[in-house]
């Protein structure tokens, strides 16, 4: 069974034994809409304000990486001018659980390709799943298909964000303009900024990390220290990392919601306040342009993004691992649609009027 997308040279080995078949996984929208919505926000903000010049300051404030650095002309061509793909990683770089030996090292939680049609009008956004199967390539310079088969979080553990960048190319044939990774450890600032949020606790537990705070049942108002110790804790829920990202999606919603109801976006000192802690809390890459952004996503809105889940097959267990297959016939034609900007004509024949 072939797992991955990509040029249609790469024929990834063959397995002796089918692998044992495991319910599929549930689509994550929650997620999926409200981090990619997170990094929409910062732009179309500052859009609506009209705040070019602003935006040109805040550009400053980002911390940049060289997200493609080495990689070759094996990269997939661009088919459509104007058209944009921005892959967004979602990292949690101050997670009390990494081993001090990993507290640099980019880990991704969340893996988003967002693709902007060429009249920048309507988005798609296209979520990875962290245990898709693929074909990880040995280096940074090395074709597809030429590398070891992983789940693809592991790229970031091979080869940092630009070997993340070369397996989504070669996984979808589909060239990635812009990185943008997220860190939800940057949110406490960002909670804070403003005046904390409330959150739903849906059981009663015991943090499992010092201070150890009690979250009781029903709904609490937490500053940025409680809500991050919150969004962590998932070995005392029945559905353990399922449950993390439930509330990691709740705690997203709470603070775009908190902007948005309390005057944040329409004072000045507040807003600055929050669009800083956002922008401290993002990187990106080398030429990343928030300004620019600004004006090509101004007819950009939130009723115009569409969220999908990258074709697969549900969860198996091969080489003795849980990961997810991809269904390569529907995931092909979904990048196909997305390099050549055809996602209109791509969602009217796949995607349910309630999908989007």
């Amino acid at each position: 069974m072939s797992t991955t997308v990509g040029r249609a040279s790469v024929k990834p080995p063959s397995f002796d034994q089918p692998p044992a078949r495991r319910p599929r996984l549930k689509p994550r929208w929650g997620r999926i809409a409200l981090l990619a919505g997170l990094a929409v926000l910062i732009i179309a903000v500052i859009a609506g304000i009209s705040l070019y010049g602003y935006a040109s300051n805040l550009d400053d404030n980002l911390k940049r990486t060289d997200a493609f650095s080495q990689l070759t002309g094996d990269r997939p061509a661009t088919q459509v001018k104007g058209a944009l793909n921005i892959l967004l990683v979602g990292s949690d770089s101050r997670d009390p659980d990494t081993k001090d030996d990993q507290a640099n090292a980019w880990r991704a939680d969340t893996l988003i390709l967002m693709h902007v049609q060429a009249d920048h009008k309507q988005a798609q956004l296209v979520s990875i799943p962290r245990d898709l199967w693929v074909v990880i390539p040995k280096s940074n310079t090395a074709a597809c298909g030429d590398g070891s088969r992983a789940k693809i979080n592991a790229s970031f553990a091979f080869g940092g964000l630009p070997r993340a960048v070369h397996t989504v190319e070669c996984l979808t044939d589909v060239k990635i303009d812009h990185v943008m990774a997220i860190d939800f450890g940057g949110f406490k600032e960002v909670t804070d900024a403003l005046g904390g949020v409330d959150l739903n606790v849906d059981q009663t537990i015991t943090s499992i990390h010092k201070p150890h705070r009690v979250f009781t049942k029903g709904m609490m108002h937490m500053n940025g220290e409680q809500a991050l110790d919150w969004v962590r804790q998932r070995k005392q829920f029945p559905r353990g990392d399922f449950a993390r990202m439930q509330h990691q999606q709740e705690f997203l919603k709470a603070v775009l919601d908190k902007a948005a109801s309390t005057g944040t976006l329409t004072d000045p000192g507040k807003l600055n306040g929050f669009l800083k802690s956002v922008t401290a809390a993002v990187t990106v890459d080398q030429d990343f342009s928030l300004s620019d952004m600004a004006v090509q996503f101004r007819d950009l809105r939130g009723g115009n993004l569409t969220f999908i889940t990258s074709p697969n097959k549900g969860s198996d267990t091969i080489s003795g691992q849980s990961v997810v297959v991809s269904d390569k016939e529907k995931a092909v034609a979904l990048y196909q649609a997305v390099a050549g900007d055809k996602m209109s004509e791509w969602m009217a024949a796949n995607l349910k009027k309630s999908t989007s």
